[in-house]
């Protein structure tokens, strides 16, 4: 059975690029384009690991992983950040919302799946 992963980001081109290198590799995949629509698809289906953008409408990566961390449904979901923002601030506040790791944008396609295996492999 192949793993489910969500993921967040306001980009189609984005997600598209995400999607079509996890589909490659057997993943299925669900997309949505805010972490507002990412919160509702969470909470209504268990995934295998989420993936979500920091700067998006309605709600932001880390107001999706806190309120997403805040129901029991999420429990042991690994989630990993894709931002083009390095800042350490924000890789703090990430990871003290409940982020696993985190994926410089633009990333290398390799470099995603190498995670998303290690992860959810």
């Amino acid at each position: 059975m192949s793993k489910e992963i969500l993921i967040i980001d306001d980009s189609p081109s984005v997600r598209r690029m995400v999607a079509m290198t996890l589909q490659q590799e057997g993943f299925e995949v669900t997309q949505c384009e805010d972490g507002a629509q990412g919160l509702e698809t969470a909470k209504a289906k268990r995934f295998d690991m989420v993936i979500t953008d920091q700067n998006m409408p309605n709600m932001t990566g880390i107001e999706f992983i806190q309120a997403y961390r805040n129901d029991p449904s999420s429990s042991g979901v690994p989630i990993i950040f894709l931002s083009t923002e390095s800042e350490g601030n924000l890789k703090d506040q990430a990871r003290s919302a409940g982020a696993l790791g985190w994926i410089m944008k633009p990333f290398e396609q390799a470099k995603l799946l190498a995670v998303v295996n290690k992860v959810v492999g």
